[in-house]
């Protein structure tokens, strides 16, 4: 998803409003006033209000979210940013992994740490772009296990390790809650503690008069959207799980995106943040050329704050892209304090950007506004970086992810880590790209008798109708194109190095 934020202007229009959806402009970083409503605006919110009140699909806490969130992007709250006084953050803002203290050897200091920690996944993604059904997180990636499985694995062998109760939260949305209440009882005999809420449910908005799209008739899923994954924070609050887990002594929670496989426990980072009191702290891990596009952390009047490609202005946009200015981008692997965010989920204080969102629902052009958990940075006190190596984003969105993490580049171990094979002597992945036939997982699976051996492959591309054997390597820079109504047969055992296949003669 590719993140939008605006300047709004409030007597426009909404038509306009919805018309301005791009880049912002930039002047400073501090916060202006909320500027009254015009009444053309006031009008549009009472009548919202109005019309949010009958909704029973959601509760009080959700509608007050709902419309706070639409009154602050009617109001043209924004963020400016002055681009001369970007800073690059120095390594007290952004902590060099090689830097983290190491850990004490003491199995019972390690048994105090993960006694502090809580696991919360970000489960509330459906499988669609992969062809499946249900939530993303229950799609086999490895040796028949899912997303899920290897969670639970990881978290299951710390509790044994070190006789310690980190527990797994899942924050569903509304579209994952019914299946995944169903999946996580298979684990009611492991040596973990699952919970699950729901993040919040809010009314898509019908842009020609701003209504919600579920008074319109839509009363169903397609009405209503998550408002993206900022609402983790007010919603592990309402849920009433934020109050349990401090009642139990947990101080940190660690939040991840349930298909990256590089997101697991790492107690060097989790000490550092104890030791020094840190409330936040974003993982971010070097650009390559194809993370040009990723949020970085900024400097910024003595704070630390994430800069999304959407906030540069376009006479800088290639310099925000360079790897020589810009070295870093947001994993979305996030260290938290609890009760830092209880204290700013009272306060009202967490005022993340917003994310307009455009859509079309059978013909209705509507409007979703959403928020980023990695924005909520700047709101926290001593909040900081920790540049991780690359081992740490291993995210799983297409079928190409998907052939990475199923070859012998990598390792399933027994307590669920998927490692890289160290025989690879590139320190970078090699670049796939295939074909729409690909797309779906059974698709992708049915194309593929097993997975080739790709340790010494630098790029493939593979587009149009083709099949691959068993027991296939791919070396250096392979391509293969079958033209429209042909079919090509990769045959078993065959090694394909530095060639272009575009039909049977060329294997």
């Amino acid at each position: 998803m590719s993140y939008v934020l605006v300047i709004l202007i409030c007597n426009l229009p909404l038509l306009l409003l919805v018309g301005k959806i791009g880049k912002t402009q930039f002047s400073s970083t501090i916060m202006s006033p909320v500027p009254a409503l015009s009444p053309a605006d006031a009008e549009k919110l009472a009548n919202l209000k109005s019309a949010v009140s009958s909704l029973t699909q959601i509760s009080d806490n959700e509608k007050s979210g709902f419309l706070n969130l639409v009154t602050r992007y009617l109001s043209g709250e924004a963020q400016h940013v002055e681009w001369s006084k970007i800073q690059t953050p120095t390594d007290d803002v952004v902590v060099p992994y090689d830097k983290l203290a190491p850990l004490s050897e003491d199995p019972a200091e390690t048994k105090k740490l993960l006694d502090k920690l809580v696991v919360l996944k970000l489960n509330g993604g459906l499988g669609t772009t992969m062809g499946c059904t249900g939530p993303k997180s229950v799609i086999e990636v490895r040796n028949g296990l899912t997303f899920l499985d290897l969670i639970v694995k990881q978290i299951e062998a710390l509790n044994t390790k070190y006789g310690c109760t980190v527990p797994l939260l899942l924050m569903n949305s509304f579209n994952t809650h019914d299946d995944t209440a169903k999946i996580v009882e298979k684990y009611s005999n492991s040596n973990i503690e699952i919970h699950t809420f729901n993040q919040s449910q809010y009314p898509r908005m019908v842009i020609e008069d701003f209504a919600p799209l579920p008074c319109k008739g839509n009363a169903g899923k397609d009405g209503w959207n998550p408002p993206g994954h900022g609402d983790v924070f007010p919603s592990l609050m309402n849920s009433g799980k934020l109050d349990a887990l401090l009642s139990k002594g947990k101080e940190y929670v660690f939040v991840a995106n349930s298909d990256n496989l590089g997101a697991v426990v790492d107690l060097k980072i989790l000490n550092h943040l104890i030791q020094n009191k840190n409330e936040y702290c974003m993982e971010v891990t070097p650009k390559t050329l194809a993370d040009v596009k990723g949020g970085t952390l900024i400097s910024y009047d003595g704070k630390v704050q994430l800069l999304e490609i959407a906030q540069v202005p376009d006479q800088h946009v290639n310099e925000f892209k360079s790897i020589e200015k810009f070295k870093i981008f947001n994993t979305n692997n996030l260290w938290v304090n609890l009760n830092a965010v209880k204290r700013l989920v009272e306060a009202d204080a967490l005022k993340m950007e917003i994310i307009p969102n455009p859509k079309e629902v059978d013909g209705i052009k509507v409007l979703q506004l959403e928020t980023a958990a990695g924005a909520a940075i700047r709101f926290f006190d001593r909040a900081i970086g920790a540049n991780v190596p690359r081992s740490r984003f291993l995210p799983v969105k297409a079928s190409s992810d998907l052939l990475l993490v199923q070859s012998d580049l990598y390792t399933l171990t027994d307590d669920g880590y998927v490692i890289r094979n160290p025989a690879r002597a590139n320190p970078s992945n090699p670049s796939i790209e295939l074909g729409p036939e690909f797309k779906k997982v059974a698709s992708f699976l049915s194309r593929f008798k097993s997975i080739p051996s790709i340790i010494e492959l630098d790029s493939l591309k593979v587009t149009g109708d083709v099949y691959f054997g068993a027991g296939i390597t791919l070396k250096g820079n392979v391509t293969v194109s079958a033209k429209s109504g042909v079919k090509i047969e990769i045959p078993d055992r065959a090694v394909i190095a530095n060639k272009d296949v575009n039909g049977p003669e060329d294997i």
